[in-house]
């Protein structure tokens, strides 16, 4: 529980921090699991005080799994000033570990949009396609990132599917059964990107 200034803090700050707390939790436990009075405990506020915040449940899974969207591209976002392939080579090696530390939420974040529910398939969509774009652009062909009916687009959309399920199927092994290192995984990634670009 957090100290007695914390009744001072703003609307807006208060909001911020109730949704850090979800994050915190969603490193462990899937956005539908995350437990509003834990929540509320955590902040050292009533689950009433918490509804003034966030209207509804939804509302505030909402905002914990916005911020988790927001938060996957800004830890992926190599440095400008790199050549493009380096960039490339950044961003997947972020993603790669991303998934790694965040296995739990991220399945439950995957999971969540395969099965329809609409906040986790908007935020999920639009993680992605920030990411497709980002790739386009590191590949000399920003011009189709706002084409999402171009076949690059299509083809690099896919791809990050392929990297992404190899990441999470990798990543829930115990390290010792691992058959390649993440070094080998990002390597053989981007030599598919590449392989595929071809067809």
């Amino acid at each position: 529980m957090l100290n007695s200034m914390d009744h001072r803090l703003s609307a807006e700050d208060r909001k911020k921090q109730l949704v850090k707390i979800g994050l915190m939790m969603l490193r462990t436990k899937p956005i539908h699991e995350l437990s509003i009075d834990a929540i509320a405990g955590q902040a050292g506020i009533s689950r009433g005080l918490l509804f003034h915040y966030f209207p509804s449940k939804r509302d505030y899974y909402v905002a914990v799994i916005s911020a988790a969207g927001r938060r996957l591209l800004r830890v992926t976002k190599p440095d400008a000033s790199l050549p493009p392939e380096e960039q490339l080579r950044e961003m997947l090696t972020q993603f790669v570990a991303f998934i790694e530390r965040r296995r739990t939420a991220y399945i439950s974040f995957v999971r969540g949009a395969a099965g329809g529910d609409d906040f986790a398939v908007k935020v999920y969509d639009e993680t992605r396609a920030g990411l497709t774009k980002r790739v386009l652009t590191y590949l000399g062909t920003p011009e189709v990132a706002d084409d999402p009916k171009s076949p690059d687009y299509l083809r690099i959309h896919a791809w990050l599917s392929y990297a992404e399920d190899l990441a999470i199927e990798w990543s829930g092994l115990p390290e010792d059964d691992r058959p390649y290192t993440a070094d080998y995984l990002i390597d053989h990634a981007i030599e598919a990107l590449h392989t595929l670009r071809k067809l």
